[in-house]
């Protein structure tokens, strides 16, 4: 019997709401901008808006720069060139410099987009070649997950959890709950390029310029949104804006969805006006799906902007005839623009381009930097945990309740959500004959909803009779209807007197069939489109849930439903804990197939629970382990707890995982 799935538009239709809004206002106060004055405190204002984006720096630390072969060309060389971004982290690039430069002229940073093979893919040796040819000196380094550089090496060239772009998703998944934005890992390898450019003589200090493509056009977009030391830039093929991708349902890797974003405001344009009044050209495909729609929108903020600065011809748009990628006409705009502005002498067409093998690009000598067992994104995400655990401590009291109620930011509740009486449900092989359903418009401005059932031994089609005494309300895994048919602990408490049970967002009748049909288990399926939205509207997904139950409480209260024995399971059961925490009416609880803590999923490289799981920057705040205790007054109990794989876990290894968090044995159910 498939679930039932009557409401899957429900959180495409939220979202776009809550974008289209933060989009409407974010064009409004562009345009409203009048003079360079007006301008300028706009980008101080951004300066200090990024910094919530995009997190403190790292500290600079040696780049112990190495060369380990060289390639000479007809006029240019290519050296391999290997730096250490962070300590023990290498960065695997290509320098390509023209035949006999002694002197310092301009350069380019270039940045890769979603190639597997990284700084050897035939669009970006084309480009660094042609800009070689041109005069450049070109820095182009492996990204993280490409090329040289896999984080999650199988050994044999490949991949153990696929394709570099769902490595960045695992990566993503680590670096929010240790309160650091994965991009920003891109970013900071981007600035320590630009400063091994800077070391060498045959480079231009005031004449370096920043392009790529794709995930590069997002690199070169990030990375310009914190560093302003480039003369000139050209992203090509990210452009667009964030409502677009939120209604067209284009989910976009964990480096494309800046946390908090959205919640400050921002638009995609914003990340890219800290360059003015410097010379801009946004690059764009006729045939992309990045939307044409919205990066023209974007171009006439930006017109605007540059206009307030005196330097409306410093920023322009090319649009190719193409679909997505950096074909030839894309980088012969880009050639012409650099030209133009570095005062070079030579024509924007493109030469003959020779693509190299790509082990002739190598910078190591099988091609892959575990051959030096250095250190990985997991390694620094473990220790970082572990750092802030030793600091955080014990988290409990007010300053517990405090800390929860400011990561999930919930949405003011104000009164008894109102609801809609949908047609009973039966037949469905559940405990009880029949169940009531009540549609709660829990954030009515924008169409946020949840769905609950009240079980009953016959049909009612009416608002829910006055009742007496305790009930339960059980919150689903993926769906009340399916684990009403066959869960045991859903089955069991069903036959309480007065059960509920809340398809809050995103679950049960409420999944969506957005980014394709049945995507919610997908690395990029809707369950992390939705979650990453919400981390960049800085209300986590976790947040609106919570927000749905509480809410639910709330019309159970209405009819006399105020004592609640509330029961989870899996990311439901994480909903529970918070609710129970947050909420008195809550007098007991029961959690099946949760996690024991976060610590463990940011400290276990393959993680298995899905975005909508993460709570960001939790581990900077408290732990999994502070919520359960807090919960042992409310006669807490754990079953068959969950590893950060998703794997159930021995009943003498839960006793161990729950000793080690200082929590009591007899919670295990």
């Amino acid at each position: 019997m498939d679930p039932l799935n009557r409401f899957p538009q429900v959180m495409q239709e939220y979202l776009v709401s809550r974008v289209r809004e933060v989009n409407a206002a974010n064009r409004e106060r562009i345009m409203a901008l009048r003079t360079k004055k007006d301008a300028l405190a706009y980008q101080d204002q951004l300066r200090r808006d990024m910094r919530k984006v995009f997190g403190a720096k790292p500290r600079r630390t040696p780049l112990n720069p190495r060369v380990t072969g060289v390639i000479e060309r007809d006029g240019y060389r290519v050296e391999n060139i290997i730096i250490d971004s962070r300590p023990d982290f290498p960065v695997t690039g290509n320098l390509y410099v023209p035949e006999g430069r002694i002197e310092p002229g301009p350069a380019v940073l270039g940045v890769c987009g979603h190639s597997g093979e990284g700084k050897a893919c035939d669009a970006y040796q084309s480009f660094c070649q042609g800009l070689v040819t041109k005069g450049y000196v070109v820095f182009i380094f492996d990204p993280l997950s490409q090329g040289e550089r896999l984080q999650y090496h199988d050994g044999e060239g490949g991949s153990t959890v696929g394709p570099c772009t769902a490595e960045h998703n695992f990566m993503g998944r680590q670096t929010i709950l240790t309160g650091e934005f994965f991009g920003s890992w891109r970013v900071w390898d981007g600035m320590r390029g630009l400063d091994y450019l800077l070391s060498r003589p045959e480079v231009d200090p005031d004449c370096i310029g920043l392009t790529g493509n794709s995930g590069g056009g997002t690199m070169t977009t990030l990375i310009l949104a914190n560093d302003e030391r480039f003369a000139m830039a050209a992203p090509s093929c990210y452009i667009t804006s964030w409502q677009c991708n939120a209604e067209n349902e284009l989910p976009a890797d964990a480096e494309q969805q800046p946390p908090n974003a959205l919640g400050l405001g921002m638009e995609m344009n914003d990340l890219l006006m800290l360059q003015a009044p410097k010379p801009l050209i946004v690059l764009t495909q006729e045939q992309d799906y990045f939307d044409q729609r919205g990066a023209l929108d974007t171009y006439e903020k930006l017109k605007h902007f540059w206009k307030l600065l005196g330097a409306e011809d410093n920023v322009e748009f090319f649009t190719g005839p193409r679909p997505h990628g950096y074909w030839i006409e894309n980088r012969e705009a880009m050639y012409g623009f650099f030209n133009k502005h570095a005062g070079v002498k030579a024509p924007k067409k493109e030469p003959e381009i020779t693509i190299e093998d790509q082990p002739t690009l190598w910078c190591t000598e099988t091609g892959q930097v575990d051959e030096m067992n250095p250190a990985t994104v997991s390694d620094f995400v473990r220790d970082r945990s572990q750092m802030l655990g030793e600091k955080r401590g014990e988290v409990s009291g007010e300053k517990l309740v405090k800390s929860v109620g400011k990561l999930l930011n919930l949405p003011k509740r104000e009164g008894q959500p109102w609801y809609r009486c949908l047609r009973p449900v039966s037949g469905r092989e559940w405990p009880r004959a029949a169940a009531a359903s009540y549609m709660l418009e829990t954030e009515p401005e924008h169409g946020g909803r949840c769905l609950v059932y009240k079980l009953d031994d016959a049909a009612r089609a009416s608002r829910p009779l006055v009742g007496k005494g305790p009930a339960t309300l059980y919150l689903p895994f993926r769906s009340s209807d399916e684990e009403l048919r066959e869960d045991p602990l859903a089955k069991k408490l069903a036959k309480d007197e007065a059960f509920f049970a809340c398809d809050y967002r995103g679950i049960g009748e409420l999944i969506p069939n957005a980014c394709g049909a049945r995507t919610f288990d997908n690395i990029y399926g809707n369950d992390y489109f939705y979650a990453s939205y919400g981390e960049m509207l800085s209300e986590p997904y976790m947040g609106w849930r919570v927000h749905d139950v509480l809410c639910t409480l709330d019309f159970m209260a209405e009819y006399g439903y105020d004592q609640v024995h509330l029961a989870g399971c899996g990311w439901g059961g994480m909903v529970a804990a918070f609710v129970a925490l947050l909420d008195d009416r809550v007098k007991q609880v029961t959690l099946k197939n949760v996690p024991i803590s976060y610590s463990e999923m940011a400290e276990t490289r393959m993680n298995e629970w899905r975005q909508s799981a993460m709570l960001p920057y939790v581990l900077e705040n408290f732990d999994l382990p502070d919520i359960y205790r807090a919960l042992q007054g409310k006669k807490l109990q754990i079953i068959q707890p969950l590893s950060a794989e998703m794997k159930r876990m021995a009943k003498k290894t839960a006793l161990a995982r729950l000793e080690e968090a200082g929590l009591k044995p007899s919670i295990l159910g």
